[in-house]
Order: C-alpha cells, then sequence, then structure tokens
C-alpha cells in the first residue's frame, strides 16, 4: 500500500509546523524547505484548514500553524482525512462492484479490508508529537535535509 504524495506533503508540514510550533509558517517557507510546488503545497494546505488540523492567518505577518497542540493530533486521523478512501484492489472502488466474476467467491476484499483497518489503528496510536523531535527548531530540520531535497 503506498499513500499518495498528497497525504505524505500533509504530514510534513504538520511535522514541520509542530516543530516550529512558536511561529507562523508561511506556504512559501514550506514549498522552500522541501523543494515542493508552492501551488500543490496550497492545496495541501487548504485541505489542512479545512479538515481542522491548522488554523491560517491572513495579512502581513501572516501564515499557518497546528490548530491545536501535536499531542492532540492522531496520525491516523490525518490519513484517513487527507487520503480519503483506501483502495488497494479494483473491487474496492464502489463503481467497479459487481464487475468482477470472483466478486462472491473471493476473500481477498475482506483480507486487505482487515489489513487497512489494522494499518489505520496503528497509525491511530502515534500522535503528530510522536513521530516530530519537539527539542529542533527550523535550523537543526535543515540541518538534518537539506531544503530542497526529498528528506526520504
Amino acid at each position: 500500500m503506498q499513500l499518495t504524495a498528497h497525504t505524505d506533503y500533509a504530514l510534513r508540514v504538520l511535522i514541520y509546523l509542530n516543530v516550529n510550533n512558536e511561529k507562523l509558517v508561511t506556504i512559501t517557507e514550506l514549498a522552500d524547505f522541501f523543494g515542493i510546488s508552492r501551488n500543490h503545497l496550497v492545496k495541501v494546505v487548504h485541505k489542512l484548514g479545512v479538515k481542522g488540523f491548522i488554523q491560517t492567518v491572513r495579512g502581513k505577518g501572516g501564515g499557518i500553524r497546528l490548530s491545536r497542540p501535536g499531542r492532540e493530533i492522531s496520525i491516523g486521523s490525518v490519513v484517513r482525512e487527507v487520503e480519503g478512501r483506501f483502495q488497494m484492489a479494483e473491487c474496492f472502488n464502489p463503481k467497479k462492484q459487481g464487475l468482477c466474476p470472483l466478486e462472491y467467491g473471493c476473500g481477498l476484499t475482506g483480507l486487505l479490508g482487515r489489513a487497512i483497518e489494522q494499518f489505520l489503528q496503528t497509525l491511530d496510536k502515534a500522535a503528530l508529537s510522536d513521530i516530530s523531535v519537539p527539542a529542533m527548531s527550523a535550523k537543526s530540520v535543515a540541518g538534518l535535509v537539506e531544503p530542497g531535497r526529498d528528506p526520504r
């Protein structure tokens, strides 16, 4: 299973905001730091705002910040909200149901469904603060990850 780039970027944004919780962060700062398209980050940040994970402050000196402490944000809830449906196989797509000749005699959907649920339950046990190093500053994070390079 692979998460979409949208979810990957959303988690990165939240980690960065958690590490830099003492200040407002701009989308340009995030785009420069991660080497990600600013336009794509606008969409990610918008979704995080709509889903209630971040707050936005408009105007000069504005930016974004977490809407609540990182210890209160479950990684499972972020993945569920941002990723949406988990369609590991064609049979998970409601538009495709009834098209597979094995559908009624196949246990694959149930097995994969249980695996997804176990995956999400594991993520539910982790908070944003668990995957962020709270003592790090943007400068020390920058020392670990060269700006513009994918940290993976």
